[in-house]
């Protein structure tokens, strides 16, 4: 293998997405699909460690991982079929999912396999995980690999990105999820997935504050739709960024998968270690972190469906100066 750099864990799926004719047309995705090739879509050495189905909807997303330079961690399919969501769009432009996940190829993983493919890698230094990986039926699948994780002394990143309404028990999920972000060195979450855990604060910053102080992680992504994006860090810190003006919307499929991509691209850029904001973190690397993830996002954005931005086009975007910080 070469010089790998990240190894993501989670769903790879195929969106259904419904036309307005009523047509359901099939697209590449799941969150962690996504994130990956997004990373790698920035020059990001990356290891996916999940199976894939041997089936043509199997094919067609090991295909599209190739394409964008992703490893493999298992390139010999599985029997297993792939996954499925149903994804209806809101005059909003925001996605709502059903899933079909029982006996899919995805899932066919044990924690044992994914921490023997990291450990092969000597110049691995972040894992990624979260959506649909932080359902508590999975638990003995990455919970243990986290843990594995974290002892080796890589960079643990984990994206609440919650689906509630495809958990049966509410409760239990997002206890769960809390127990998972326990894991984490970088917490990404949206303001609606603090909403959607319980968190007291009376706004979104009170609440991934709560949420970091009662975690292990160093510091804490909080992405908040089109009024941009907040990092904040354990040492107490805080920056905020955003769109200095309105972009164009053609759906927001794919965009938090992005915004994480660009944050860790920059993460690496920047070589930034493990426990970075524990210490105070420099207004320069913040900006980094928010305008390279800003920038990922909104370019998602305007296109339909997830197609990951490149690297040149983030640089191109970035150089626009179209994200201001507070």
């Amino acid at each position: 293998m070469m010089n790998l750099q990240v190894a993501t864990a989670g769903e790879a799926l195929i969106d259904l997405i419904r036309n307005d004719d009523g047509r359901l047309q099939p697209c590449l995705g799941g969150a962690v699909y996504n994130l990956t090739r997004a990373l790698a879509r920035q020059g990001v050495q990356t290891l996916y460690l999940n199976p894939l189905s041997r089936d043509r909807f199997g094919r067609q997303l090991a295909a599209g991982l190739a394409a964008d330079g992703v490893h493999l961690a298992l390139p010999d399919a599985v029997q297993q079929v792939t996954s499925l969501a149903v994804v209806g769009v809101d005059a909003a432009g925001h996605p709502d999912y059903s899933f079909y996940r029982e006996g899919v190829a995805d899932r066919a993983t044990t924690a044992q396999a994914m921490t023997e493919a990291c450990a092969g890698s000597a110049t691995l230094s972040v894992v990624c995980t979260g959506a649909l990986a932080l359902s508590p039926d999975d638990a003995d699948t990455y919970l243990p690999w986290l843990v594995s994780q974290r002892q080796a002394g890589r960079t643990v990143v984990v994206d609440a990105n919650l689906r509630p309404s495809v958990m049966p028990d509410l409760e239990q999920y997002r206890a769960h999820v809390l127990k998972a972000l326990q894991l984490a060195d970088v917490i990404k979450a949206s303001d609606e997935d603090l909403e959607c855990l319980y968190l007291p604060g009376a706004d979104a910053t009170e609440r991934a504050r709560h949420l970091l102080q009662h975690s292990r992680a160093h510091f804490l992504a909080l992405t908040r739709g089109g009024e941009g994006a907040t990092l904040l860090t354990r040492s107490g810190q805080t920056f905020h960024a955003r769109e200095t003006a309105a972009i164009p919307v053609a759906d927001t499929v794919g965009a938090g998968d992005c915004f994480l991509a660009g944050l860790v691209v920059a993460m690496l850029e920047m070589g930034m270690a493990p426990d970075c904001g524990t210490a105070q973190v420099l207004p320069a690397q913040a900006h980094a972190l928010l305008g390279n993830a800003i920038a990922s996002a909104s370019i998602c954005v305007m296109r339909q469906g997830c197609v990951p931005p490149l690297r040149s086009e983030v640089k191109d975007r970035l150089a626009l100066s179209t994200v201001a910080f507070a």
